[in-house]
């Protein structure tokens, strides 16, 4: 950088005496349009509507769902993301229930279409919410099996975007399934259904209050995704998971978790000048809120600020818990 002043002919604090002067010379934004909401799905018969380690998230059933969708469309918000909390009995070795054309998320979709036309749907493609041992892939002699997951992740995406999904999202961390989801939606007639991957998904610790959310906690037990998942160490490739899935296909990528790979995401945008997601995962929703219940942060202010902390590393849109609080706090200025 080259510094064209010095003091005190250059007074960096001039432009930080007021509240319009800080304004003028803001160099980021937060924007309603750069959220994301994720929901989270049930079955009408399912009683467990809270989940005690998100506080304020709940699961929702499809008219629930239809009417938050309703409340994110009217705030400004652009887009949701559905994850499926899948019935114990309906979860097998195999997650066959993830390609069932009726399957909760699919009529869950169709609703919401009907009910919030302009918001875009965004769905997960993975098999950890339908499988009995909680994997996101076909656990074969004790290892996900690569390729024959992702020849079932295809299929999985594909009833996913017949049912009238906008974003297919596969967050499974398993070599070519981008190509291969871009190939089966090619091959049916839907080539403008867009791919968002979760390019850089990390093994990360932080996840514990979503596996809560979707139930495959107790079915994970104490094993682990670092198989397939990054390296919390790793950056370099992450930059090659990225170029790898752009080539395969992908429209978006995803980096996740976010407050602690800011740096991973600030590389990704300047290197690829893509649209870069970032996922501010449960764990870190879950810590604010527990910091803010007990006195310790302003959480109005502490999620405001990481959210502007996401869109300067780089990220276009964020994923967050938080969305529809923040869409809230925004309008109020």
């Amino acid at each position: 950088m080259i510094i064209t002043g010095k003091y005190p002919n250059l007074r960096m604090r001039r432009a930080r005496m007021h509240d319009w002067s800080r304004d003028l010379c803001q160099e980021t934004h937060l924007l309603v349009s750069d959220l994301i909401l994720p929901l989270f799905l049930i079955e009408e018969d399912e009683s467990k509507e809270y989940i005690s380690s998100m506080p304020g998230v709940k699961r929702h059933t499809i008219e629930s769902a239809c009417s938050y969708a309703q409340q994110a469309q009217a705030l400004g918000i652009k887009v949701i993301a559905l994850f499926p909390v899948t019935p114990n009995a309906l979860k097998t070795q195999d997650g066959q229930e993830a390609i069932n054309p009726d399957n909760l998320i699919c009529r869950a979709i169709k609703a919401i279409k009907a009910h919030a036309p302009n918001i875009g749907i965004m769905t997960d493609v993975a098999l950890d919410p339908y499988t009995s041992h909680g994997h996101d892939g076909l656990l074969i002699n004790n290892e996900i099996d690569n390729d024959q997951t992702i020849a079932l992740l295809a299929k999985q995406a594909l009833v996913q975007a017949q049912a009238g999904a906008d974003i297919i999202a596969p967050s499974d961390m398993q070599d070519g399934r981008i190509a291969k989801v871009r190939q089966i939606l090619e091959d049916n007639a839907l080539p403008n259904t867009l791919i968002m991957s979760y390019a850089a998904k990390y093994a990360s610790a932080l996840y514990g209050p979503f596996r809560d959310a979707v139930g495959s906690s107790s079915a994970f037990g104490k094993k682990d995704k670092k198989s397939y998942q990054q390296n919390p160490a790793n950056h370099d490739e992450a930059l090659c998971e990225v170029a790898l899935d752009l080539q395969e296909g992908a429209d978006m990528v995803m980096i996740k978790p976010a407050l602690s790979y800011l740096d991973v995401i600030y590389h990704i945008k300047q290197h690829f000048k893509r649209p870069t997601f970032a996922y501010q995962v449960s764990g870190e929703y879950s810590m604010v809120k527990a910091a803010a219940a007990n006195g310790w942060l302003d959480e109005r202010a502490v999620v405001l600020e990481t959210l502007l902390a996401f869109r300067r590393a780089g990220a276009d849109l964020v994923i967050t818990y938080h969305a529809l609080d923040a869409a809230r706090w925004l309008a109020e200025g």
